[in-house]
C-alpha cells in the first residue's frame, strides 16, 4: 500500500526560525512539547522552531526527512474515533553519533535559547538512589576526555562551554523527564560534569544558566507499524513517522529561563495552555506517584498476570481495586497535593485514562528501565510512609513484581525480554539465587536501586510479597492485596 501513496509534505505556511535545540526527539515529546511550541508560535509568534537531535540512531531522522520533518500527531478516544494535526514546528533532525560537532554547534548557535530534553532517567548518567552523576559511567568517562560528547550531560556541558568562550549568554535546559525535581537534577549533573573539565565554566553555568524544574504528562503508546497503515488508510497519503497519543495533556513549568534573553528567553507557553508557576514540587509529587507510581505497579504485575496493556489490566477487576487502594490508602496519604487540586477527581480522571482501550500502552513498554525508575515512582512514596509510620502493602507487591519481572521468566515458564540498563547484572543475581529469601536480598543489595537504610526496611515485607507471587501467581496476589 505505501508505494502507492504520496509522501506528507510541509504546507507553504512561513517557516519560524530555530530557538530550541531537544535532545531525545522520541515519540512523547513530538506529541507534547512540540505541540505547546507550535501553538504557542501561532498564537503569539516568536523564532522557535525545533531542532531536534537523536542521541543513538538514526531512525527517527529517517523517517521525517523524505517528508521535510512534518507528522502527524493522532489523538485516540475512549470512545474509539480519533482526530489527527499535522505538525510543522520541527526544522531538523540531527544524529549525534554520525556527527556530534554538528550538535553541538547547534546548540552553541546564539539563536538557540532553549535547550530541551526528553533522553528517560538512564539518560542522565545520574545514581538513581542519591541523584549524583555517576562520573565512572561510560559516556561520561568518555565525554571528559573527548572535546566532542556522546551524552546528554557532555552535549549541555561542551555547547555551554562553547558558548561561554564566545561571549554568548547561555540557553536555558529545559528538561522534560519524569523525575523528582527534574531540573535541580540536570543542574547538578551539568555542574558536576563541568566542574571536572573547567572549575571557571562550572561557576558560569551556575551563575547564569537557568534549569526550570517541569512536570510533564501525556501518555504515548510506541507507534506500531499498523499504526501507519491505518493513518495512510484514512487520510490518502502517507506519513511515516505519527506519533499516537491520548487526548489528555498537561505541561507546569517554573517560570525560570535565562534573564539576559529578555522577553524573548521562551515561547508564550502560557497563551499554549501550560502552567507556568513558581514551584512545580506538588506537581511533581502528584504526577510522579499517582501516575507513574501505579504505571509501574500495573506494568510489572500486570504483565506477570498476563495483561498486555494497561487498559487490559484496568479491566480485571482485581487490578481495578487494586490500583484505586494505592491511590486512596498508600499514595495520596504520601504527599500534599497542589493547591486547587482535587486530588480524588485527579485519581477518577487518571483511572478513566488508563481505560482508555484506543491506547494501547504496553505494560512491557512500561516495564522499561525499572532500576532507574523504581526510587522516584515508587521507593520515594514508600520511604514517606515509613517515616510517618504508614504500611505500603501494594507498592511493597509492585517491587516485589519487579524483582520477579527482571528475574526473566514469566509465570508460565517463558523468557521475558527484560529492557534494563542493569538487565544482565540483576538476571545474573536471581539466577544465582535459591531461594525468595536470598533472590530478594541479592536484589536489594543493587545499591543504584536501593539504599541500605532501605533494603533493611524493606527485607522483611518484599520478602514476603515475592514467596505470595512465586506460589499464588500476580493475580492472586492482587487480589489478595487489593
Amino acid at each position: 500500500m505505501h508505494a502507492d501513496l504520496e509522501r506528507l509534505r510541509r504546507s507553504g505556511a512561513p517557516k519560524a526560525g530555530a530557538g530550541i535545540v531537544h535532545l531525545g526527539l522520541g515519540a512523547f515529546f513530538r506529541a507534547f512539547g512540540a505541540i505547546y511550541v507550535e501553538d504557542a508560535v501561532r498564537l503569539s509568534g516568536g523564532d522557535w522552531g525545533i531542532i531536534g537531535v537523536s542521541l543513538q540512531s538514526a531512525g527517527t531522522r529517517d523517517k521525517l526527512v523524505g517528508q521535510d520533518f512534518v507528522y502527524n500527531v493522532v489523538t485516540q478516544n475512549n470512545d474509539g474515533t480519533e482526530s489527527h494535526r499535522t505538525v510543522e514546528i520541527l526544522r531538523n533532525v540531527l544524529v549525534a553519533p554520525e556527527d556530534p560537532e554538528a550538535v553541538v554547534a547547534a546548540m552553541a548557535d546564539p539563536a538557540i535559547r532553549i535547550v530541551s530534553l526528553t533522553v528517560t532517567e538512564k539518560g542522565y548518567c545520574h545514581d538513581p538512589a542519591t541523584g549524583m552523576l555517576k562520573l565512572d559511567h561510560p559516556e561520561i568517562r568518555h565525554d571528559l576526555s573527548n572535546g566532542l560528547p556522546r551524552s546528554a550531560p557532555g552535549f549541555l556541558v561542551r555547547a555551554l562551554q562553547r558558548r561561554r568562550e564566545a561571549g554568548v549568554p547561555p540557553f536555558t535546559v529545559l528538561t522534560c523527564d519524569n523525575l523528582p525535581e527534574n531540573g535541580k537534577l540536570v543542574r547538578r549533573a551539568v555542574i558536576d560534569l563541568a566542574r571536572q573539565i573547567d572549575p571557571a565554566l562550572a561557576d558560569w553555568i551556575g551563575e547564569q544558566g537557568r534549569f526550570p524544574s517541569t512536570m510533564v504528562d501525556r501518555i504515548t503508546p510506541a507507534t506500531k507499524p499498523e499504526d501507519v497503515a491505518s493513518l495512510g488508510r484514512k487520510l490518502g497519503y502517507l506519513d511515516q513517522a505519527p506519533v499516537m497519543c491520548e487526548p489528555f495533556r498537561q505541561w507546569v513549568i517554573e517560570d525560570d529561563f535565562v534573564a539576559a534573553y529578555g522577553d524573548n528567553a521562551r515561547p508564550d507557553l502560557g497563551a499554549a495552555g501550560a502552567e507556568m508557576v513558581r514551584d512545580v514540587t506538588a506537581y511533581e509529587h502528584m504526577k510522579l506517584r499517582m501516575l507513574n507510581g501505579t504505571h509501574s505497579s500495573l506494568a510489572y504485575l500486570g504483565y506477570l498476570a498476563g495483561h498486555e496493556t494497561i487498559s487490559d489490566a484496568v479491566a480485571d477487576p482485581a487490578f481495578a481495586r487494586f490500583v484505586k487502594r494505592l491511590w486512596r490508602e498508600e499514595i495520596i496519604p504520601s504527599f500534599k497535593a497542589p493547591e486547587a487540586v482535587d486530588i480524588e477527581a485527579y485519581a477518577d480522571a487518571l483511572f478513566e485514562r488508563y481505560s482508555n482501550t484506543a491506547i494501547r500502552h504496553r505494560t512491557w513498554q512500561i516495564a522499561m528501565d525499572g532500576s532507574q525508575k523504581l526510587p522516584q515512582r515508587i521507593l520515594g512514596t514508600i520511604s514517606d510512609n515509613l517515616s510517618a509510620g504508614r504500611e505500603s502493602p501494594g507498592l511493597v507487591l509492585a517491587v516485589a513484581g519487579w524483582m520477579r519481572y527482571v528475574g526473566g521468566i514469566d509465570e508460565k515458564g517463558e523468557p521475558i525480554e527484560v529492557k534494563d540498563p542493569l538487565a544482565e547484572r540483576l538476571r545474573g543475581l536471581s539466577d544465582q539465587a535459591g531461594t525468595p529469601e536470598e533472590t530478594v536480598a541479592a536484589l536489594l543489595g543493587v545499591r543504584e536501586v536501593f539504599s541500605a537504610q532501605m533494603a533493611a526496611a524493606l527485607s522483611a515485607p518484599i520478602t514476603k510479597a515475592y514467596a505470595m507471587l512465586c506460589e499464588d501467581g500476580a493475580r492472586a496476589s492482587v487480589r489478595e492485596t487489593g
